[in-house]
């Protein structure tokens, strides 16, 4: 990922080697700056009393490469520390990835014995002229790996060289390679050693062990286990494909490497407890219609798939108890009639969940008449109107609001359209000329009305003085002689 013991090189922030963000150097246990970090989980636990911490540390070189130093001096190194160990020749730069009583139960994993000779030593932690010699190492190797490979191609021999880590001492470079066949590379290094003036060391490497070095994305879009958390590769065959019902597609199954992916043995164990109670797919089913072949198994659904010879293209899903009857019943000299058992589900009625307290499990709630409706709000509406044109014609007339009622108009008028703004009334139809009106009877108690005459046989004089309407015209002024 770009900090000081990785393959790139590069830095993760303007610092080269350093990483940015925790400012840890490598010791963070996010994941995100070294490969095949390692949680000490016993960190936190305090040692009893009068035993001294165990005196060896597991260090980390470029990539994947980790080894186990004794720490003679008693120095107090902590995770992520750079330390100058014993190589062979000289001496070797890396970072320290765990320490105290974790590493001891990863020694018994191993295999190896915390007494062994073989044990190298821890010498000091790393100077800073220790680590500029180091940076300048790994700066040369992106270089020596393309000159190597050039130099191999001219030489005719059929291997790859994946990686090339220098020495923290720049003393020695050891070449990684992949090769199918036994490859004579004794001409090789005598010319690389005097190509890069170092000592060679060759390691032949497989195909998964190069996928670790190097990392890369899966097909899930993770960074590879190989190079992130897994240490061990344990063999993985095409049986863990067939006990998953996968179909075994080497595009699909293969992963970086060429080889079978690891995480194929990952759920194995589950499939394999599961599969225990199911029938032998190799045993015959027997029916009234014919025998029934296999087709397909759903181990976590307990379904398994038959289909009959006249028609292979229709899959019929049998629970496996049933399958289990149907072999009781072949064992007793019985046959079926078909596979499955077809039953038809009764009807239950599901009684409301809650009080009918206004109708809503009701099937008509919605079912109302529409006109009542209609007929109700264009009521509303005509006697809403009514009352604003009542308003309007007393403000305009000058009586007060309420008193009266508006006149209707003549149909003919409302047919003509809506009156003219600025007008209190419409203008009347000419009067014909009606028989005079006869005396009614007076009611006891009132005067007797008497006829009088109108407005326009009435002298001047006696006409009433009104004041005059917006629709009357100003009259004209007289003249003389009038």
């Amino acid at each position: 990922m770009g900090c000081g013991g990785c393959s790139t090189g590069r830095g993760c922030s303007t610092t080269p080697g350093t990483p940015a963000g925790c400012k840890n150097n490598g010791s963070c246990g996010t994941g995100g700056c070294n490969k095949l970090n390692v949680f000490d989980w016993l960190a936190n636990m305090e040692l009893p009393g009068g035993q001294a911490p165990f005196d060896i540390i597991e260090v980390r070189f470029k990539n994947s490469r980790k080894e186990f130093f004794r720490n003679v001096n008693n120095l107090q190194i902590n995770t992520g520390e750079a330390v100058a160990v014993e190589a062979s020749p000289g001496h070797d730069m890396g970072t320290v990835s765990m320490s105290g009583e974790l590493v001891r139960l990863q020694l018994k994993k191993k295999g190896q014995d915390p007494a062994s000779a073989e044990i190298k030593k821890l010498y000091r932690k790393a100077r800073q002229s220790d680590i500029d010699k180091w940076k300048e190492a790994q700066s040369l190797e992106s270089n020596t790996m393309y000159k190597a490979r050039t130099i191999a191609v001219r030489l005719g021999l059929h291997m790859k060289i994946s990686d090339v880590e220098y020495q923290g001492d720049k003393t020695k470079a050891i070449f990684y390679y992949t090769a199918e066949e036994r490859v004579d590379f004794r001409e090789l290094i005598k010319i690389l050693a005097e190509e890069f003036k170092v000592r060679i060391e060759m390691k032949q490497i497989g195909a998964r062990q190069e996928a670790s070095r190097l990392g890369g994305i899966g097909s899930c879009g993770r960074e590879l286990c190989c190079s992130t958390w897994l240490t061990d590769f344990r063999s993985v065959t095409t049986g863990a494909a067939r006990y998953q019902q996968l179909s075994l597609n080497p595009l699909k199954l293969a992963g970086q490497c060429g080889k079978l992916k690891c995480c194929l043995n990952y759920e194995l164990d589950s499939y394999l407890d599961a599969l225990k109670d199911f029938p032998e797919t190799e045993t015959k089913l027997e029916t009234l219609r014919g025998i029934p072949f296999h087709q397909k198994t759903d181990i976590f659904r307990r379904l398994i798939y038959y289909s009959y010879r006249d028609e292979p293209d229709v899959f019929i899903a049998v629970p496996v108890t049933r399958v289990k009857e149907i072999i009781a019943m072949n064992k007793e000299g019985q046959k079926p009639d078909t596979l499955v058992i077809f039953k038809e589900p009764a009807f239950v009625q599901k009684e409301p969940d809650f009080e009918n307290v206004v109708g809503q499990d009701s099937l008509t709630r919605f079912d109302k008449k529409k006109g009542n409706r209609n007929h109700n709000n264009k009521k509303k509406r005509g006697t809403q109107s009514g009352d604003a044109g009542a308003a309007a014609q007393a403000v305009g007339s000058g009586r007060p609001a309420g008193q009266g009622q508006p006149r209707r108009q003549a149909p003919a008028q409302r047919q003509a359209g809506p009156a003219v703004p600025g007008q209190n009334r419409p203008p009347r139809p000419p009067q014909q000329n009606k028989p005079a009106q006869q005396n009614k009877p007076t009611q006891p108690g009132k005067p007797a009305q008497q006829n009088r005459p109108s407005q326009q046989n009435r002298p001047p004089q006696q006409r009433r003085n009104r004041p005059p309407r917006r629709d009357d015209k100003p009259s004209p002024p007289p003249t003389e002689g009038a």
